[in-house]
């Protein structure tokens, strides 16, 4: 059994801990609510943005000049952006990045990834210490964008991606990241940035529906200029919904710690009574015998 000393320290140890991660789960809550603000604010405009984007890439045909983002190629050479947060007590959401991403490595992408033709591209300084430190093709890293995460530091990075397609470097770029469902729930996704995928609609007969779009001033400028723009939306889209998700994951993982200590007192206070009582016995039997050793 625990000597008195021991059971008092360990007690006083739990207590800090538990303020300690008490404190953690209000300020993950403070910035979750700023967070969820902007991505619940966000996701109505993308969302539609996106569907326009996709009836416009099912509309256009290999002739047109602004069809390079929807051009569907053999994907030979891969990129994967990886996202997760800067820093760690949120439970496995980065973890769980970090095994969906070595799924997708092993599995969808392995003949690419034994060529030398899988790169990464990590958001988050997690997945960046992970494959930084092991035999992967780590071209940029994004780390910093979370302090500030604005549309205008994400545009920069977006303009790469879309110059990397463009330019051929790259056949095909797809996202790995936690989608903000809500406080205690984070839905990890993977999704296809580059190229651009269309949707298509069926009627209720099985035939295929287009969307047919009136065009004012004319089709090119439009596409042209809706397109980068779509695009850029849609990327930091995704690290808001992360960003959202990283908070949530935090408070909930500080909320159980918390109430993890608050049981572990508990049964450290029983330890520390049994303890206590189990000397005051023994002081008793002292004295007892002490004083019949006297009268002997």
């Amino acid at each position: 059994m625990l000597s008195l000393k021991e059971v008092r320290t360990r007690i006083a140890s739990v207590k800090s801990t538990q303020q300690i991660t008490s404190a953690m789960k209000m300020v993950a809550a403070s910035k979750l609510r700023k967070a969820q603000n902007a991505i619940i604010q966000m996701r109505p405009f993308a969302a539609k943005l996106k569907v326009i984007l996709q009836d416009l890439a099912a509309s256009l045909d290999s002739s047109d000049d602004s069809s390079v983002f929807t051009e569907q190629r053999e994907p030979n050479k891969v990129l994967l952006i990886l996202v997760s947060s800067n820093r760690g007590l949120c439970g496995a959401f980065n973890a769980n990045v970090i095994k969906v991403a070595n799924n997708l490595i092993e599995t969808k992408y392995n003949n690419q990834y034994q060529d030398g033709n899988l790169s990464l591209i990590t958001i988050g300084r997690k997945v960046s210490e992970f494959y930084g430190n092991r035999d992967f093709n780590v071209i940029e890293v994004y780390d910093y964008i979370f302090d500030k995460l604005t549309y205008e530091n994400v545009s920069p990075i977006a303009e790469k991606l879309m110059n990397f397609f463009a330019e051929n470097e790259y056949d095909r770029i797809e996202v790995v990241y936690n989608k903000f469902k809500n406080a205690a729930t984070q839905i990890l996704s993977t999704e296809q940035y580059l190229p651009i995928e269309p949707v298509k609609e069926e009627n209720k007969y099985g035939e295929d529906v287009k969307v047919d779009y009136i065009f004012e001033p004319n089709k090119d400028e439009i596409v042209q200029d809706l397109i980068p723009k779509s695009l850029k939306i849609q990327l930091y889209k995704i690290l808001l919904d992360s960003f959202a998700a990283e908070h949530g994951a935090r408070m909930t993982s500080m909320h159980l710690a918390t109430e993890n200590a608050q049981e572990l007192l508990k049964d450290l206070k029983l330890v520390y009574n049994k303890a206590r009582q189990a000397a005051i016995t023994n002081e008793i039997l002292e004295i007892v015998s002490g004083a019949e050793a006297l009268k002997g």
